[in-house]
């Protein structure tokens, strides 16, 4: 931090929703593209940890979506990220998640409601009415009276005809006093999959262009976008103490992305570039071997559990990652790169498959979460990333477990009332069920960058 407080002010709107379901994916997305369309440079932003949702706003915006996560953040990093990422946008659209007040507690923090007040956004609602009448009136109602300042400015009705948004839209605007904006009658041709992470990614959709079309031309006929321009620029200024982020060396680091591996935060690969590496993308489901400049190597979350088969039939590419492990490249992995990197993954059809094995240990599939939330992360010992004591917040979401998690670090759980051992680390690998955020102690990753630019400088001298 610079100590020299900025100030910044950005056009935005929030889409919060009554609670997970209502449609404010679709109505995010479809308002998304219809500004695309019209030509209006658009950022866009997800609150929480949602992986997949971000890809959706990028498919469309084509370029990256930024989460704004205030649990793995902290407030004043995500006022940055989002004043770094909205910076030359005319208008900003943040996606909320879950209801818009619902955070790990149960006092609003860590919400959307919380991402709300940072930004200055203004909040359109989402609601959906089905099977009620006046009722929706005084769910709104609850809604904008429930917590101070939360920004509620107005609501988009999701999946309702037209002749039942002439029945709702005077009762809502006569019993509130909030403006409707519109909405989006129910679209099944443009009904997005979901699996047991969410929604399916937006790579999977064949026909993704012209569901998001579809999308953005019931938007443009049903919801009153030039209204929603002017009310973003009701957004209030934020203020917010500039991250120093330092270039100290340089390095290559290679990073799996393709369709078993996607799951990776925008900025905390673009602070990765800030300190010094050049990233590379490879396919561990369709490339021979790592990158051969390769100083270090990261292998995120996904679903190499839907791709045992192709992953366990790469010998190749098994052989080149572990032998990389064995001559001691650094390697970071997360969910389900760890799980590739350990000895066998056991599929939901309990078929195993081997892979890397550079890891103790056997994944398997199981019909429940594990795990699941928020978790603040503490060292027992010196590894890649940190030093002992030293900490940093994540979240797990997974339907997998592991006969052997690690023992490096601590979890423990924003009540304090649950904690367990997780995470394999020590110089050179940290490998975990654990999702990070870099933006949550960027030392992590300037350790993790220093390390692969001393192994790059080790292996030139023994060239």
């Amino acid at each position: 931090m610079g100590g020299n407080m900025e100030t910044g002010k950005f056009n935005a709107i929030l889409f919060a929703g009554t609670g997970s379901g209502c449609g404010k994916t679709t109505v995010t997305c479809s308002i998304l593209k219809a500004l695309i369309n019209r030509g209006i440079k658009t950022a866009a932003f997800k609150c929480g940890p949602d992986y997949i949702d971000p890809m959706f706003h990028s498919e469309i915006i084509g370029t990256g979506s930024g989460n704004l996560d205030t649990f793995l953040c902290g407030e004043n990093n995500v006022k940055c990220l989002y004043a770094k990422n909205a910076k030359g946008a005319r208008i900003s659209v943040i996606e909320g998640v879950m209801g818009f007040y619902d955070g790990p507690g149960g006092d609003g923090s860590h919400s959307t409601y919380t991402v709300a007040r940072l930004t200055g956004a203004p909040v359109i609602l989402v609601v959906n009415p089905k099977g009620m009448s006046l009722s929706i009136a005084a769910i709104i109602n609850g809604f904008r009276d429930f917590m101070p300042e939360n920004h509620i400015k107005g609501v988009v009705i999701n999946s309702v005809t037209p002749a039942l948004y002439e029945m709702y839209k005077p009762i809502i605007e006569e019993k509130t006093g909030i403006r409707v904006y519109g909405f989006l009658p129910a679209l099944p041709e443009a009904v997005i999959e979901s699996r047991h992470l969410g929604l399916v990614t937006s790579g999977e959709i064949e026909d993704i262009k012209l569901k998001l079309e579809l999308m953005a031309e019931n938007a443009g006929k049903y919801i009153d976008i030039d209204g929603l321009l002017q009310l973003s620029q009701t957004a209030r200024s934020i203020q917010y103490d500039p991250m120093e982020v330092h270039r100290s060396c340089s390095c290559n680091i290679a990073v799996a992305m393709d369709r078993a591996f996607c799951f990776y935060y925008r900025d905390s690969l673009e602070l990765l570039e800030q300190l010094g590496a050049k990233l590379t993308l490879f396919s561990p489901l369709k490339d021979e071997a790592i990158p051969e400049n390769a100083h270090g190597l990261i292998l995120g979350g996904g679903y190499p559990e839907l791709y045992t088969q192709e992953l366990s039939e790469n010998k190749s590419m098994l052989s080149s990652i572990k032998w990389a492990i064995e001559k001691k490249m650094p390697v970071y992995a997360e969910c389900g790169g760890f799980m590739y990197l350990q000895k066998s993954i056991t599929d939901a059809g309990k078929d195993s498959y081997p892979m890397v094995g550079a890891l103790k240990g056997k994944s398997f599939m199981q019909d429940r979460l594990s795990r699941f939330g928020y978790v603040t992360l503490k060292a027992k010992t010196d590894n890649l990333l940190c030093r002992k004591g030293e900490s940093i917040n994540a979240h797990e979401f997974h339907y997998s477990d592991s006969d052997n998690n690690g023992s490096t670090f601590e979890a423990l759980k924003p009540d304090g009332k649950r904690k367990w051992e997780c995470i394999f680390a020590d110089e050179t690998v940290a490998a975990g069920y654990p999702h990070m955020h870099f933006y949550g102690n960027i030392r992590f990753a300037e350790n993790f960058v220093q390390k692969c630019s001393e192994y790059g400088k080790s292996r030139a001298e023994n060239i």
